[in-house]
């Protein structure tokens, strides 16, 4: 189902409302937004250079550590008293970068999230858990009003008590799974521990998952736990930008369609921040075109993907952004090769004698870079040669792909830790000892 007649715009309609938008947005953030005029008067450009939206190329990048720099409200573009909501990133690098929104930017959200959850699937009849986590993160309170909005029942239930949320989908007829991939698998194991079996003895049939990177392998196992029927769609976005709702997923799961109505994609040389040509792969670098509180320009994601142009099946004619990656700041630098933890993920998945859990641990040793990889046996086995057998296939397909040497050091079933939120797979030790 396609939830507004705007994901239907043709591309002259799309930007002809795209450069009305940029416009009235940088007029407004040069007026009220001093650390923005004073990036822009340095970049030598002013809001009557915006002409086109090649001229969005002309306006500097913002970054995180701008919203650090500038802590709490420096970025805001209304008073303090307009905010009706206030989010805050967790913070632990550093200053927390902190989201406020007015009355308007929640009702767009909204509408944002009500388009990408229709897009993966969602109805007015289904009965959707949220196992996000409701406080600052903004993923939780998004999802939750996009999908209320189209009418389907909410479960809050949040993260932690696992055994708990396996009840309620089992009492309450849960049909859709809001989740990180890595907890929805977390959660099809925990019913398996309870005697349930996911794919009969539970209803889910809709899985949007965000918050982590959805490789098409991880995919995979979710069909292996959940089962085939089960529609698994990607959803993009994040607290800076909104929160989720940025883009998502359709049925046909060709890239995530970006809602361009209220934000302007491009793509970028991360290293030297050149604008690169349609269906070139680097960095996404996202202005925000209807946002009243904080309306980001060019803000640098640090998410490595590509836009898509062609026409989708479903027949939306927003452009669509392929699946990520991974992040230019997540990426792996080992013995002079560049490694992303979604390449490692690939081959792990590949091998039906491992789990869905892994940690990557990068160590020094003199002078040399040490990979190694931990990854879980779905069946325990004592058979050393059994074990060398899987490790050293594990081992030659990992240094196919990537060129590198690893250890592997497989764990029995249940070792690694299980993450509500975000998976955390690197442990980067270099410098650390």
């Amino acid at each position: 189902m396609i939830w507004s007649k705007e994901e239907t715009l043709s591309r002259r309609e799309i930007e002809e409302l795209q450069l009305s938008r940029l416009q009235e947005t940088v007029s407004r953030v040069y007026e009220k937004v001093a650390p923005y005029r004073e990036k822009m008067d340095k970049a030598g450009v002013k809001p009557e250079d915006i002409k086109s939206l090649k001229d969005l190329a002309k306006l500097p990048f913002v970054t995180k550590q701008d919203l650090r720099d500038n802590y709490p409200f420096g970025l805001f573009a209304v008073p303090k008293s307009q905010l009706v909501r206030i989010h805050a990133s967790s913070g632990t690098t550093g200053k927390p970068t902190v989201v406020g929104y007015t009355k308007n930017d929640l009702d767009v959200w909204t509408e944002c999230v009500s388009r990408i959850a229709c897009a993966g699937g969602a109805k007015s009849d289904d009965v959707a858990q949220i196992c996000f986590g409701y406080g600052m993160f903004t993923g939780a309170l998004g999802l939750h009003f996009g999908l209320e909005n189209i009418g389907a029942a909410i479960v809050p239930s949040s993260t932690g008590n696992s055994e708990k949320q396996i009840m309620y989908m089992k009492d309450f007829g849960t049909t859709l799974l809001v989740a990180t991939p890595s907890y929805a698998l977390r959660l099809a194991e925990v019913a398996r521990e309870m005697g349930l079996n996911p794919k009969t003895d539970l209803n889910v049939k809709i899985g949007l998952v965000g918050s982590e990177l959805l490789t098409e392998a991880m995919r995979d196992e979710m069909h292996k736990y959940w089962g085939d029927d089960m529609l698994v769609t990607s959803n993009y976005g994040m607290s800076e930008l909104m929160g989720p709702g940025v883009s998502g997923e359709c049925e046909y799961m060709d890239g995530m369609h970006i809602n361009e109505d209220f934000f302007i994609p491009e793509i970028i040389n991360p290293e030297t921040g050149e604008v690169l040509p349609a269906g070139e792969k680097g960095e996404l670098v996202i202005t925000c075109i209807k946002k009243e509180g904080l309306p980001l320009i060019r803000y640098r994601t640090k998410d490595i993907t590509r836009l898509i142009y062609e026409p989708c099946k479903c027949g939306r004619t927003f452009v669509r952004m392929e699946n990520l990656s991974g992040r230019s700041d997540d990426m792996l630098k080992i013995r002079g090769v560049n490694v992303f933890p979604s390449q490692i993920e690939e081959v792990i998945l590949s091998f039906t004698e491992l789990g869905p859990h892994y940690e990557i641990v990068v160590e020094r040793e003199g002078y040399n870079d040490k990979l190694t990889v931990r990854v879980e046996l779905l069946t325990a086995t004592d058979s050393f040669k059994t074990l060398e057998t899987i490790a050293n296939k594990v081992k030659y397909k990992i240094k196919t792909v990537l060129g590198l040497d690893a250890k592997i050091q497989l764990e029995s079933p249940n070792t690694l830790q299980r993450f509500e939120g975000k998976a955390k797979r690197v442990k980067d030790l270099r410098g650390k000892k």
